[in-house]
């Protein structure tokens, strides 16, 4: 590809095997974790006393080393992750990939020099997205995974017209998340493990049962609704170098060495602008790690051929048919490439099972027999042993699930060492006609900073044929091979014609070379020596500032009373009408969330002057390159405040009305809290729903209470989504413009393996949320937020009718009000939800989950 400006290509490392692997098949990169504060903790990941050494060996091979620390941070973890920044610089790490910005504020602060990079856990979008990270210190940028080709155009020309210079990294291959980086809740919804902490189930990979309208929908052998093919953009190279981008990532912190090697060479060859056979790259990518190879969102949505949901785990490449079966055993197919004995196939059964959730039934094994047959048929044997093949129908697909030959291949090339990098010498050689001849270092120099040279034994004479002109002497001084270093410039100040034996300008080269090594001057960098101890609490300061400031809101606020005050979200205009008919009580303010724009003006008519605080509205989660026209009705609308959920409404609402940011902007430490007080001005902050009940009280503990508000009562969001399955299977078309938007006319939840239905909605911009079926309460946890200080409730509506609004409302009202003991709510609750309700990350006596660092 002829390009000025040539992109890294960035590869994952799970372990040492995968780091080699990666570097020695061409990864300009690589991005790996330590034992804590990273968002793969299931990958084996490396020591924190490691990082000098592995930095050591990245930089000798010219390759560069990325640390994860793409979690959020806990208010009681400050002080564990300033040890880990500390850390990372003096091991001279090339940069911090960030989810949390109380991280980068603290990183700014303790290590200025360390390079930030913006992790896709942020959840940047946009070009609002992408100027928070930056005024947060970031220097690259991770987009999300859903921007297409032409968003990626589109917010190229965005930075531009805002003179914002800011390198961009997108994936190009593996895993896709089918819920947006850091938005995801399902894991710290079902089983308090948050992915936002490197603890994600993957419930994207489970059967869900579709249900429209109170009835299951048959929808054949689709069961994996939720589990995307992987990516694959190698095909679009080309177009991501043309518009600018500066980074390709590959995913796979999880995968093994041979994974890494074989997409590192394929990417590598393909962005090197080699030869490369599209059908041979397409088998050596499927062969790696494939649930299906699609481009993802990349080349526009399409939301039918995004998840096919026939399987969820790797398959390989589809290479034939069945064509029939024989007696013994023996299968007929048409295949598409030549097989061998010892290769894996799989096949799927017919015979499906009365689940609707069960897999299907997977036949294969290895092949242990071939022959070939007229009309390009083959004919082979699975085992070892017999391989019942009953329930196998014709016309069945074959997966070539793997090849003991690729296996050989890329074992091999996942283990190669690339040798390290010679590096460059500069040199300066003097003397006159009966002088000595002198051989000085010039670059690079000792780490005492004492000059090196070397003086010859004898004197230089007058040369009776060929002097020691310059071509001898870059022959003879040049000759370094295996030290690791290289002759890189060599300066003269000589008299012409003169002479100096051959063997003494070799003594002279080898004295140089030790000198070098005795004053610590190596071709291969050594690690920095770690301190077995960093000095603790350095963060204190910096901590404590904050403090200070957060003080100073508390401190500048309006004096609040003690009483409690209850935030309603509602998400209908029945829902809004119904709370005007609550009479007194804590009601401050209620936020609508409505899906259409044309509700929002209405909704602020229904609830003007009924509140003391007044109707707030609240926008989408996502805002998209091009997608700002979707908040012009919130601000046409005139509400009395905001709920603000991204970088696009923080810019754009703030200043206009009283805002609020929402849970969704993952404010987990006072760092960060400061952060959207003092640069945003909020007027109050939604915490995490990825803080459990100690964690959250630890935050609350670390800063203004009036400044915080609390969910609780929510049918917790599971899944945010582009992915949109009522196009995907409730119509033919593929996106919003031929989808004939089943959504308004449909009711659809989804059955998971426990029988918990779980609703699903659509937002304006046609993102699906998976909502919890079981709702979370906080209810029991009531006194004890109320002892730390929390005045500020929030209580979230899903599908409630009139009547059960009135009636959720009233409970939680009395509860506040001390009219009604938390344990009666519990117990109400309990009555009142078809399927009960949990604590989740809310219950008592919880263990804090806090992960620890090790030095």
């Amino acid at each position: 590809m002829n390009t000025a400006s040539f992109p890294e290509l960035l590869s994952p490392a799970g372990d040492w095997k995968a780091l080699i692997a990666a570097v020695s098949n061409g990864a300009d990169a690589v991005y790996f974790g330590v034992e804590a504060f990273n968002a793969r903790l299931r990958a084996d990941n490396f020591q924190l006393v490691e990082l000098p050494e592995i930095m050591a060996w990245l930089h000798a091979r010219g390759v560069k080393g990325f640390l994860t620390v793409n979690v959020l941070i806990f208010a009681d973890e400050l002080d564990q992750a300033s040890q880990l920044l500390l850390a990372a610089d003096q091991a001279g790490v090339d940069a911090l990939i960030v989810q949390d910005l109380g991280l980068c504020l603290l990183a700014k602060a303790l290590v200025p020099s360390l390079s930030l990079h913006a992790s896709t856990q942020m959840s940047i979008t946009s070009a609002a997205g992408v100027a928070q990270a930056a005024a947060a210190g970031c220097e690259r940028v991770v987009l999300a995974r859903e921007l297409a080709l032409r968003d990626l155009e589109r917010l190229q020309n965005q930075l531009r017209e805002r003179s914002l210079s800011m390198p961009l990294e997108v994936f190009v291959h593996g895993a896709l998340c089918v819920a947006y980086s850091g938005q995801c809740l399902t894991s710290e919804s079902l089983g308090q493990r948050s992915a936002n902490r490197g603890e994600c189930a993957q419930a994207c990979r489970l059967p869900y049962e579709l249900l429209v309208d109170g009835e299951s929908l048959d929808l054949g052998d689709q069961r994996y609704l939720l589990s995307p093919q992987d990516l694959s953009a190698w095909p679009l190279l080309a177009d991501l170098v043309k518009l600018g981008i500066s980074s390709f990532k590959i995913e796979g912190r999880l995968k093994d060495p041979t994974y890494v090697a074989s997409v590192t060479d394929a990417y590598r060859r393909s962005l090197d602008g080699l030869d490369c056979d599209a059908v041979e790259i397409q088998r050596q990518l499927e062969l790696g790690f494939s649930r299906g190879l699609s481009t993802g969102w990349l080349q526009g949505i399409d939301h039918r051929s995004l998840v096919h949901g026939r399987w969820s785990k790797k398959r390989g490449p589809v290479i034939g048919a069945l064509v029939r079966v024989e007696p013994k055993g023996w299968l007929v197919l048409r295949c598409t490439e030549s097989l061998r004995n010892g290769q894996g196939l799989v096949l799927e059964a017919n015979d499906r099972e009365h689940d609707p959730l069960a897999p299907p039934r997977e036949i294969g094994g290895r092949v242990m027999e071939v022959q070939t047959m007229p009309k390009g048929l083959i004919r082979l044997r699975l085992g070892p042993g017999r391989v019942e093949v009953s329930g196998l129908r014709s016309g069945s697909p074959v997966w070539l699930t793997s090849d003991p030959q690729w296996q050989s291949t890329w074992q091999r090339r996942s283990e190669r060492v690339m040798s390290p990098l010679e590096r460059g010498l500069r040199v300066r050689v003097t003397g006159q006609e009966g002088q000595p001849l002198v051989l000085e270092l010039v670059a690079p120099v000792l780490p005492n900073g004492v000059c090196c040279s070397v003086t010859s034994q004898a004197v230089l004479e007058k040369a009776r044929d060929h002097g020691l002109d310059r071509e001898r002497l870059l022959a003879q001084l040049g000759r370094l091979g295996g030290t690791g270093w290289r002759l890189e410039h060599l300066e003269t100040d000589l008299g012409s014609a003169l002479f100096l034996p051959v063997a003494e300008l070799n003594r002279m080269r080898r004295s140089l070379l030790q000198q070098m090594a005795d004053g610590g001057l190596t071709a291969v960098s050594q690690p920095p020596a770690m301190h077995s101890v960093l000095e603790p609490l350095e963060s204190q300061p910096i901590v404590a500032a904050t403090l200070e400031r957060l003080a100073d809101w508390r401190d500048s606020a309006v004096q609040q009373s003690d009483s409690p005050s209850l935030v309603v979200l509602v998400r209908s205009l029945e829902q809004l009408r119904a709370l005007q008919d609550i009479g007194e009580g804590p009601i401050t303010s209620v936020v609508a969330d409505l899906e259409h724009p044309k509700e929002l003006k209405e909704a602020v008519a229904i609830g003007r002057g009924c509140w003391p605080e007044g109707i707030w509205l609240a926008g989408p989660r996502i805002t998209r390159p091009g997608e700002r026209w979707m908040l012009e009705p919130l601000l046409k609308a005139k509400a009395d405040g905001y709920l603000v959920r991204n970088a696009d409404q923080l810019e754009l609402l703030t200043g206009q009305a009283p805002c609020a940011g929402d849970f969704t902007l993952n404010v987990a430490n006072p760092l960060s809290l400061l952060w959207f007080l003092e640069t945003w001005g909020l007027n109050r902050v939604t915490a995490s729903c990825d803080l459990n009940l100690s964690q959250l009280l630890d935050l609350v503990q670390a800063s203004p209470p009036e400044r915080m508000e609390v969910v609780l009562h929510q049918h917790m969001p599971l899944f945010h989504m582009e992915h949109c399955l009522f196009c995907s299977f409730l119509s033919e078309g593929h996106d919003h413009t031929d989808c004939g938007r089943p959504c308004e006319h449909h009711t659809v939840m989804l059955r998971d393996r426990s029988g918990v239905e779980h609703p699903l909605k659509a937002d304006l911009g046609c993102r699906n949320t998976l909502f919890n079926g079981k709702p979370q309460t906080g209810v029991e946890a009531l006194d004890e937020l109320r002892q730390a200080g929390i005045r500020r409730y929030r209580l979230d509506l899903l599908d409630e009718e009139a009547e059960a609004t009135r009636r959720r409302i009233q409970l939680y009202s009395d509860a506040l009000l001390g009219r009604t003991l938390s344990a009666d709510v519990w117990k109400r609750e309990q009555i009142d939800h078809r399927l009960g309700v949990t604590r989740g990350s809310l219950r008592i006596g919880r263990e804090n989950q806090s992960l620890p660092v090790s030095l």
